[in-house]
């Protein structure tokens, strides 16, 4: 079964690092449309479209992603100070109570706001030239199944901790720079970085 949830997982990784690349293509974008704007006075209507789609897209399909790394935003200050069978049990009821009802409901009205716009092949109403919308309307029940699919594998995740009090494990990516393991890494220690701050406030003063 873990094999199971860990093939989920990459799946999960390998949506939300493929739509990571959105980011290079919406700064590029961005980045035309101002020059063409300011610098040559040519704007073109359809670019706030795409710029809103392209984040659309980004945003809704990290959600399976962000899920799969448990970095899902909670009240840490509370939560980490219990016990891993006590995190499992609430994460569990939470999961219960509000995420399937929410997400299955993202799904159906996803699926439904997907198909209306598709039969009648809705163009954005933004600007008068405005490009087609279904296509960016689909992602939506699509990302809300990436993410109820990621969500039972977190349920059965908890039921996984409450039986042996310990979570299993999960797939790791990138993640964010412990500050301790990295000095540890480069051999520097806080009185090193205070020494060094006083020789640069030093070199300051004189500089002055």
């Amino acid at each position: 079964m873990q094999k199971i949830l860990l093939t989920v997982d990459k799946i999960s990784t390998y949506a939300g690092q493929t739509v990571s690349w959105l980011i290079v293509g919406l700064t590029f974008l961005v980045t035309y449309e101002v020059f063409v704007r300011y610098a040559l006075d040519s704007p073109h209507q359809w670019a706030f479209d795409i710029m809103l789609q392209m984040y659309g897209t980004l945003f809704m399909m990290s959600g399976a992603y962000t899920l799969s790394k448990n970095g899902m935003v909670r009240g840490d200050v509370l939560y980490s100070f219990l016990s891993p069978r006590v995190q499992a049990a609430l994460d569990l009821t939470l999961y219960i109570v509000f995420f399937l009802p929410g997400v299955s409901a993202l799904c159906w009205a996803g699926y439904t706001y997907a198909g209306d716009s598709w039969r009648m092949f809705e163009h954005s109403s933004i600007t008068a030239s405005g490009p087609p919308v279904y296509p960016f309307k689909t992602i939506i029940p699509l990302a809300g199944l990436f993410i109820l699919v990621q969500g039972f594998v977190e349920i059965y995740r908890c039921i996984l901790c409450i039986k042996a009090g310990e979570w299993p494990s999960r797939i790791h990516d990138v993640e964010e720079v412990d500050i301790e393991k990295l000095k540890a890494t480069v051999h520097v220690t806080d009185e090193d970085i205070a020494k060094l701050d006083q020789y640069v406030t030093r070199g300051k003063g004189g500089g002055k």
